[in-house]
């Protein structure tokens, strides 16, 4: 099986602050990718976000964002499960790159699209 495309911060993000402060993310090129709110549960330990992303075909699908004493990872949720295209890994980078702005001391430490985190960083 491969592997969920997933990346690991550094630190906790306050989960309850990011839903408060999130502006949505909308690209339109090379693929449209739309992630336009997010659900924190209740403990502020996890979120969903709702995600859209139109390639060659139409997909909706859940991020995770999961949040321990010492890291936060992203990663597909795994009931949704869309197959691994380039859109929806870089549907995950283009969350990444907005935490990273919106949290500018955050580290990755760990991370299975690199390459898509650098495509997106870079432009």
């Amino acid at each position: 099986m491969n592997t969920l495309p997933h990346v690991v911060f550094s630190r906790k993000i306050d989960l309850l602050d990011l839903s408060k402060n999130f502006t949505g993310i909308f690209q339109k090129n090379p693929i449209l990718i739309k992630i336009s709110t997010i659900f924190v549960q209740n403990n502020g330990l996890s979120a969903i976000l709702p995600t859209i992303v139109i390639d060659n075909m139409h997909r909706e699908f859940l991020i995770e964002i999961s949040t321990t004493k010492l890291k936060t990872t992203i990663r597909l949720y795994p009931l949704t499960d869309p197959d691994k295209t380039d859109g929806v890994k870089s549907s995950l980078a283009l969350l990444t790159k907005y935490l990273l702005v919106a949290y500018p001391d955050l580290k990755i430490t760990k991370s299975n699209i690199f390459d898509y985190i650098d495509g997106v960083i870079s432009s």
